[in-house]
């Protein structure tokens, strides 16, 4: 009996245009009995970065199983790899720009091929600027159905995946140095220190001059005024109560940030 596994979608594509659709028509023709969950397709164009960011949230409330198909992809049709991982707790297909590099920080590779084998693709002759429906959507629901991950294509070696380079968090004298490294909806900004840095400790977010006690809700401060705490991510995150934290700082992607220390 084929096996049917969750298939999750992540892309830049955005909703206006028909690519979303057509990924999972090619999905259904594979396999129309396969739970198909739309993770975003709101990354901003080419943000791998955000992607990244978004696909290594969303993981883990997966089951052990599911197929993770990705396309956030500024170099498709070039030499770049695609390539369809496997982990301890499901799979992960895309391009191989980084943009796994992410979750893999957190998840270790049992197994990794290169998609050489166009038996599994939608075409032989595959669209030099839509791997998303041509390869990715094909791949991902033949996965899902229990295809093994070897008859994909090439196995290669795992160290040799692109890494996205993401500033890493300082020990400083009095707390530590970071970054923005996401903007969400509401305008939160989503820091990359971990909550396990500040957890036990008294501390408050130094930036732009200004400085943000910890708090534990957004509604422990006042409508409007800024807000830091450990959002939802795992993350110091920066906010405004009932606003902006993005509009009120006029911060973006890699502002710096402090965390210090009391």
């Amino acid at each position: 009996m084929p096996e049917n596994r969750i298939v999750t979608l992540l892309s830049d594509f955005g909703l206006s245009d028909v690519y979303v659709g057509v990924m999972k028509g090619v999905i259904a023709q594979i396999n129309p009995t396969l739970t198909v969950v739309d993770l975003t397709h709101q990354i901003p164009p080419q943000s791998i970065a955000v992607a990244r960011f978004n696909l290594m949230n969303a993981y883990p409330y997966f089951p052990a199983g599911t197929v993770h198909v990705a396309v956030v992809d500024p170099g498709v049709g070039s030499q770049r790899r695609a390539i369809a991982l496997q982990l301890n707790a499901g799979f992960l297909v895309g391009p191989d720009n980084g943009l796994f590099s992410g979750v893999l920080s957190q998840n270790s590779v049992v197994a990794a091929v290169e998609l050489t084998n166009p038996k599994y693709w939608r075409t032989r002759t595959p669209s030099t600027t839509f791997h998303g429906r041509d390869i990715f959507a094909a791949i991902g629901a033949h996965l899902a159905t229990g295809v093994p991950l070897e008859q994909l294509g090439e196995v290669i070696d795992s160290s040799t995946l692109v890494e996205l380079a993401i500033p890493e968090p300082t020990a400083t004298a009095t707390g530590i140095a970071g970054c923005i490294q996401y903007v969400d909806h509401f305008g939160n900004l989503m820091t990359n220190i971990a909550a396990a840095d500040v957890r036990g400790k008294t501390w408050s977010v130094v930036v732009s001059d200004l400085i943000i006690p910890a708090s534990q809700t957004y509604s422990d401060r006042s409508l409007g005024d800024i807000v830091a705490l450990i959002g939802s991510h795992g993350w110091v995150e920066i906010a405004v109560n009932g606003g902006s934290a993005q509009f009120e700082l006029q911060l973006d992607l890699e502002a710096s940030v402090q965390v210090v220390f009391v």
